[in-house]
């Protein structure tokens, strides 16, 4: 008899993978990955470096933009300097120098004393300037006294013609009358000729004796060249003593006593107190409107983190190129640059109180100045202030 009994089959594990299927199963999860993955990394990170080169050529255009409004409403320079009128001093006559009476750097007021020169030979000039004087001065009066009695033979010359002259014509009315002979109207007429010439030669020596009186004691030409003489050996003892030109300062002094100057060798050099401005270039793009009067603030390196107000003053009216010339024509100038360099013209500041000055501000020392050439009131303005006034804060470091 057959068994109703169903039959079990024995269970069984899910058959496993074999290394081979295993290997491809992971070769085309990693093409898979490989595949899926850098699809999405290249797109991050081709939006990343565009919003990169987006701000970058943002960031450009603002700083041309800045840059043009600035040198358009607010031109500014870093490489002003402080000038004054700077003179060097030197004698007006040569001598050798008995004393200096001023230090090196030593500020001096108008008409103070500097050095001096040895008076000596100075003192000298004068004393023969005026012996010399006084010698025209005699010669000058006796002239005078010769000039005198010429004029009083002139006088007894013309009397004694005119005497005979009367005594002439008497003789020939008596000749006419028969009354006296020949010879003694001829004799008459010889004695007049013989007064006339003495009368001649009397005014011609009268006018020997006027040239050589040349008129009266202050009006003869020599005596005035003596007189100029002796001031002119004064005026020179009195530029022994070199005096101070103004209010100012004196420096490069290189003076001792026994040195032997030169009339018109510089001596020393002396800076006006009261004549300190400010000197900055400034390209020409920058100076479009610029004009006489705008204002302006300068800081100074010497005084960090404070700014002062002052205005524009002048602007120069030419540089020098540098254009030289040979055999009369301009030379052609060789440019070994792709871009010629902006070329700067100066521009003179003056502070609105000139009696602020720094006293650590010294002639040459460097200044920046921003020029408000629309005003303070607007924007590039206000930025460039508040600008300049944080870079003065950097004079602190260097």
């Amino acid at each position: 008899m057959g068994d109703n009994s169903t039959e079990r089959l024995p269970q069984t594990s899910p058959p496993m993978p074999t290394p081979a299927v295993l290997d491809q199963a992971g070769s085309a999860v990693a093409h898979a990955a490989a595949l899926d993955t850098p699809i999405g990394s290249d797109k991050k990170r081709k939006g990343g470096a565009g919003k990169i080169g987006l701000t970058i050529i943002a960031l450009l255009l603002s700083t041309i933009a800045w840059h043009v409004a600035a040198d358009q409403l607010a031109p500014t320079s870093s490489t002003g300097s402080v000038t004054a009128v700077t003179a060097l001093v030197a004698p007006r006559v040569a001598g050798q120098v008995l004393e200096v009476l001023v230090a090196d750097n030593q500020s001096v007021r108008a008409g103070d004393p500097l050095f001096a020169l040895d008076p000596a030979p100075f003192d000298l000039a004068v004393r023969q300037a005026e012996a010399n004087l006084e010698s025209v001065n005699q010669t000058v009066g006796a002239s005078v006294i010769s000039l005198a009695s010429t004029e009083a033979k002139v006088n007894q010359a013309r009397a004694a013609l005119e005497s005979t002259r009367v005594t002439t014509e008497r003789t020939k009315g008596l000749f006419d009358r028969g009354l006296t002979s020949q010879a003694q109207l001829d004799a008459a007429n010889a004695q007049l000729v013989s007064a006339a010439s003495a009368v001649a030669a009397a005014e011609a020596d009268l006018g020997s004796a006027t040239l050589r009186a040349g008129g009266t004691a202050s009006t003869n030409p020599q005596v005035e060249t003596a007189q100029v003489q002796l001031e002119q050996a004064r005026l020179n003892r009195s530029f022994a003593t070199i005096a101070a030109p103004a209010d100012g300062v004196v420096t490069n002094l290189k003076l001792a006593p026994g040195q032997f100057v030169n009339a018109g060798t510089p001596a020393l050099t002396f800076i006006e107190s009261n004549s300190l401005w400010v000197i900055v270039d400034m390209r020409e793009n920058q100076l479009a409107n610029v004009e006489v009067g705008d204002e302006a603030n300068l800081v100074f390196d010497g005084v960090p983190g404070k700014s002062f107000e002052a205005r524009v003053r002048s602007v120069a009216w030419g540089i020098d190129p540098g254009r030289t010339a040979a055999n009369g024509l301009p030379q052609n100038q060789a440019m070994s640059r792709w871009f010629e360099p902006a070329r700067t013209i100066p521009v003179h500041i003056e502070l609105l109180d000139p009696h602020i000055w720094p006293a650590n501000v010294r002639v040459g020392s460097k200044v920046s100045a921003l020029v408000f050439s629309e005003g303070r009131d607007n924007f590039v303005a206000a930025a460039s202030a508040m600008m300049q006034k944080f870079s003065s804060y950097l004079s602190f470091l260097y």
